[in-house]
């Protein structure tokens, strides 16, 4: 709880307002609001790509409470655009921590408000669905804060991918390793890239708008297509890539947006849900070998089950166990597989990681 009081106000879409207050920056912000129902890992979930464009509630009743360290950043900034919580803490306990959470958000320029009933907030948006908010520790003004908020942008139709994808070509790994992958980054996580090269690929990661043409002179053994913020269906140019990838016949592997563009590409369409996944603790069914897994998710937007069963050529792989939505396809007539979870799970548990190795095996 922040040493200094100053008041803040969280204004819904609906006109719902909360009252709280202020931590981080004293500011004002806007974006889609989400929660998280997991109990730790909050400084991975703040630096995930995939949050581009969100305000974050977080479930648990204490976050900041062991601190912050650099060691535990999935990107090199924090990628929310502003937190909710019910105790956000400035002090914090972990011997290996750098320095506060207050001190974090504030140095890359994130507003927040504590105090605020987060279970009600969250009840409201599973009640309501996921809507747009406002946060300000800098305007108290009802009326002037709807005016703002009005200007926030819909996630639907929404194109975010290019805006946090890497501007240049890197590479990683041992680069006279057999299997070589050609990595689309639409707002890759960093253990998503340590999960490939630890299990001995040579990675080369592309810029988000990267023609096939490129990718191809790579020579890559196989394809990886990221996870990332926004609508997938925004995002035409990724579409038609993953449509000259599938005709290559290489192996390709897709993780969240990856596999949403996978579907895409494949005529499955895609639709915005109520209110999204997120989280470390998503109970997911693989229906393949009858194996349940805990897992750890991210997403606003589904691939719409009847254009899969409808297609003769692509098969489910794996089922949510809370709504029974669509979590993972394959492919019937080319080596390639897509989940919409994140087998990586940083933070989470490590249930799906073989995912990886079946990428692997797929490619050897």
């Amino acid at each position: 709880m922040s040493a200094q009081i100053n008041k803040a106000i969280l204004l819904l879409n609906d006109g719902t307002i909360f009252y709280g207050k202020a931590f981080g920056k004293i500011g004002t912000t806007t974006g889609e609001l989400c929660f998280s129902t997991g109990m730790t890992g909050y400084q991975e979930v703040f630096t995930d790509p995939s949050y581009t464009g969100q305000v974050l509630i977080m479930n648990n009743v204490h976050i900041g409470n062991y601190g912050v360290n650099e060691k535990d950043k999935e990107s090199d900034t924090v990628k929310i655009k502003g937190l909710i919580g019910r105790n956000l803490e400035e002090h914090f306990s972990r011997i290996q921590a750098n320095g506060s959470l207050t001190d974090y958000l504030i140095q890359n320029n994130i507003v927040a408000i504590e105090g605020v009933d987060t279970r009600a907030l969250v009840t409201h948006i599973r009640t309501k669905g996921a809507m747009n908010c406002i946060i300000s520790s800098s305007i108290l003004d009802v009326e002037e804060l709807k005016k703002q908020l009005a200007n926030c942008p819909d996630m639907n139709g929404l194109e975010l991918a290019s805006t946090v994808s890497t501007n240049q070509t890197y590479t990683l790994g041992n680069e006279n390793a057999t299997i070589k992958v050609a990595v689309l980054d639409f707002g890759i996580k960093k253990n998503i890239l340590n999960c490939l090269v630890e299990r001995g690929m040579y990675v080369k990661v592309f810029p988000a708008k990267t023609n096939f043409q490129t990718l191809k002179e790579f020579n890559p053994t196989g394809y990886f297509i990221s996870n990332g913020p926004g609508d997938p269906a925004a995002m035409p140019y990724a579409i038609d890539t993953v449509k000259e990838i599938l005709n290559d016949n290489k192996p390709m592997f897709g993780i969240c947006l990856g596999h949403q563009l996978l579907a895409l590409a494949n005529g499955i369409g895609t639709f915005k849900m109520h209110h999204g996944h997120r989280g470390l603790n998503h109970p997911v069914k693989n229906i393949i070998t009858g194996r349940c897994e805990i897992t750890t998710q991210n997403h606003g937007f589904g691939v719409q089950p009847n254009d899969v069963k409808n297609n003769h050529q692509v098969e489910v792989t794996h089922i949510n166990l809370n709504d029974n939505s669509i979590e993972g396809i394959r492919l019937k007539n080319k080596p390639a597989f897509s989940v919409q979870y994140h087998p990586e799970a940083t933070p989470g548990p490590h249930d799906s990681r073989y995912l990886f190795d079946d990428f692997l095996a797929m490619m050897q």
